[in-house]
């Protein structure tokens, strides 16, 4: 499947790997929709896009019923279909979890996991239009080899991909297909403001990670990660999980205090912006 002429909504299009899916959407020629919370961010988005590019911009707050059905409503009249939905949009909270205020865990989950049910949820009749529709889930590294000091928002990354992989098999018969993507670190202001709790980690450019994530969905591929060396300790935390317990267990002196998300406007992955 190739992009060209596809309608595509990308929620948190105002920066991080949003940003830079909506650039090389554009260069392959999508239709898009850009969400996010604020709206000059989306402009700069615009600023960026490859000359011709057609698209939209909708401000919106994905965690808000009301900005949500005035987003679907939008892009019913628009398009009247949907053939790719990119949720993208999300937060990050790290530190210790006794640390860690009950409403911004409550906040996490609210935009990482409800908000991407929810608007998956009223997207699926404008998805069912399209010939070839597909969703796009983005979720974490960290949601398959969760790090200390990340408790939660490794919780929210997992239950993105047990609702990718349900999903998929819950519209197989109806040819809607499902991608769930797990990038590592990417270079964002989300992960910078975290940066000192992820150890020896490298920061992927997230133009390279849309590129490979564009690529993979134009291939039909139903999951996406960076790389063997992700993919082998995957099979070690599946089957030695102690060896990665060894490996990452924090010690005494690891951090005690916890970075709120209105701190850590982003996440290691995405953002909401």
């Amino acid at each position: 499947m190739r992009l060209e002429g596809k309608r595509i909504l990308i929620t948190g299009a105002g920066s991080g790997i949003g940003r830079a899916l909506a650039i090389e959407a554009s260069r392959r020629g999508a239709v898009m929709c850009l969400c996010g919370r604020r709206e000059d961010a989306l402009v700069e988005t615009m600023s960026l896009l490859a000359p011709g590019a057609i698209y939209q911009i909708v401000p919106a707050d994905i965690t808000c019923d009301a900005d949500v059905d005035a987003l679907v409503s939008r892009l019913r009249q628009s398009w009247g279909t949907l053939d790719i939905l990119v949720n993208n949009a999300g937060q990050i909270a790290a530190g210790r979890l006794d640390k860690a205020p009950s409403r911004t865990v409550v906040d996490l989950f609210s935009t990482n996991v409800i908000a991407p049910i929810l608007l998956t949820q009223r997207c699926l009749p404008l998805l069912r239009q399209a010939s070839k529709p597909r969703i796009v889930n983005i979720g974490s590294m960290l949601g398959e080899i969760p790090l200390p000091d990340f408790a939660a928002y490794s919780a929210s990354k997992a239950a993105i991909k047990g609702f990718s992989m349900a999903l998929r098999r819950e519209l197989a018969h109806e040819g809607v297909a499902v991608t769930y993507a797990a990038p590592r670190a990417t270079d964002t202001q989300g992960a910078a403001s975290v940066a000192d709790k992820i150890t020896g980690s490298k920061l992927d450019d997230p133009a390279r990670v849309a590129t490979r994530l564009w690529n993979g969905v134009e291939a039909g591929r139903d999951s996406l990660y960076p790389g063997p060396m992700e993919r082998l300790f995957m099979m070690i935390q599946a089957f030695a999980p102690k060896l990665i317990d060894r490996a990452t267990a924090a010690s005494p002196a690891s951090v005690r205090t916890f970075a709120h998300p209105a701190q850590s406007s982003g996440t290691i992955s995405n953002a909401q912006d």
